[in-house]
C-alpha cells in the first residue's frame, strides 16, 4: 500500500504542478474552463486506454520503443508550451486591462487555449501512464492485491492533488500584472525541461549523440529519485547527473522561448 501511495502521490504531483502552472497561466481568457477540464478529460482517457492494453503495450513497447513514444510526447508539449508563452507575451498586458470583461475573448486566445488543453492532456496521460505501468510492476513483482494498490493509490490522489492545490492558490495571490511574467517564466523553464528529458530519452537509446554521459553529480545533493527532485524535474527540468545533449537542449530551447518572447512583446508594448 505504501508503494503505491508514493508512485501516485509523486506523479500526481508532478501531473498536478503543470495543470496548474497552466491554469494560472490562462487567468483572464474566456471559457478556458471548458478546454482545460477537457484535456484533463482527455488525458484520463488516454490512461485509461494504457490501462485497458497494459499486457500489449508491456510487449510492443520493448526496447528502446517506450523511449520514443514518450519523447514524442514531450516534444509535442514543448512546441505547445512555446506557442503558449509567445501568444501571452503578445496578449498579456491585454487581457490584464480587460479582466472585468471576460467575455470578449479573442479568437488567437481560444487557440492559446487548446494548445493548452493539449499540454494538459498529455501531461495526464504521461503521468496517468507512468502509474498504470509502475503499478502493474509492483503488482507482478510484490504480488500485492487488488485493494492495497487501490487504497494506496486512492491516498496518493488525495494528497498529490491538495499540494497541486495548494500551489496553484499561491500562483493567484501574485498581483495580475506580474502574474503573467511569473507564468510565462515557469512555462519556458517547464518546456526547457521537457525538451531535455525528451533529448536524454533518445540519447539512451542512442538515437541522437549524447555529447558527454554525465556533466556532473549532485545526486548527494538532492536526487532526481527523491520527492523533491522529481517536483523539481516537473517544473524546471532538473536532474543529478545530464547529459551534454540534455543540457544543451535545455538551453536552446529556454533560450528560444525567452527571445521570442521579448521579440513578440516589443511591437506589442510599442502598439499600446
Amino acid at each position: 500500500m505504501l508503494a503505491s501511495f508514493l508512485i501516485v502521490f509523486r506523479e500526481v504531483l508532478e501531473a498536478g504542478l503543470i495543470v496548474g502552472i497552466v491554469m494560472a497561466a490562462t487567468v483572464g481568457i474566456s471559457r478556458r474552463g471548458r478546454y482545460l477540464a477537457g484535456g484533463v478529460v482527455a488525458g484520463m482517457l488516454g490512461a485509461c486506454v494504457v490501462a485497458g492494453s497494459i499486457d500489449v503495450l508491456a510487449a510492443a513497447l520493448q526496447g528502446n520503443g517506450q523511449d520514443v513514444f514518450t519523447a514524442g510526447i514531450l516534444v509535442l508539449a514543448v512546441a505547445m508550451l512555446g506557442w503558449h508563452n509567445v501568444w501571452m507575451a503578445r496578449h498579456g498586458r491585454e487581457i490584464a486591462r480587460q479582466m472585468k470583461d471576460l467575455g470578449s475573448a479573442v479568437e488567437s486566445g481560444e487557440r492559446s487555449l487548446l494548445a493548452m488543453a493539449v499540454v494538459v492532456a498529455v501531461a495526464v496521460l504521461r503521468e496517468g501512464s507512468e502509474i498504470v505501468l509502475f503499478l502493474y510492476g509492483i503488482a507482478i513483482s510484490a504480488k500485492l492485491g487488488a485493494t492495497a494498490l487501490i487504497l494506496g493509490g486512492l491516498a496518493g490522489v488525495a494528497a498529490g492533488g491538495a499540494v497541486a492545490w495548494l500551489l496553484y492558490r499561491g500562483l493567484l495571490a501574485i498581483p495580475l500584472h506580474r502574474l503573467f511574467g511569473v507564468t510565462s517564466w515557469l512555462i519556458a523553464l517547464l518546456a526547457a525541461g521537457m525538451a531535455g528529458q525528451a533529448a536524454a530519452l533518445l540519447a539512451n537509446d542512442d538515437l541522437i549523440p549524447a555529447l558527454g554521459y554525465q556533466l556532473w553529480n549532485t545526486s548527494w545533493l538532492l536526487s532526481s529519485g527523491s520527492l523533491l527532485g522529481r517536483a523539481l524535474q516537473a517544473l524546471v527540468g532538473y536532474s543529478d547527473r545530464p547529459m551534454g545533449i540534455q543540457v544543451l537542449a535545455y538551453v536552446v530551447t529556454l533560450a528560444a522561448l525567452v527571445i521570442a518572447g521579448r521579440r513578440v512583446a516589443r511591437p506589442a508594448r510599442a502598439a499600446s
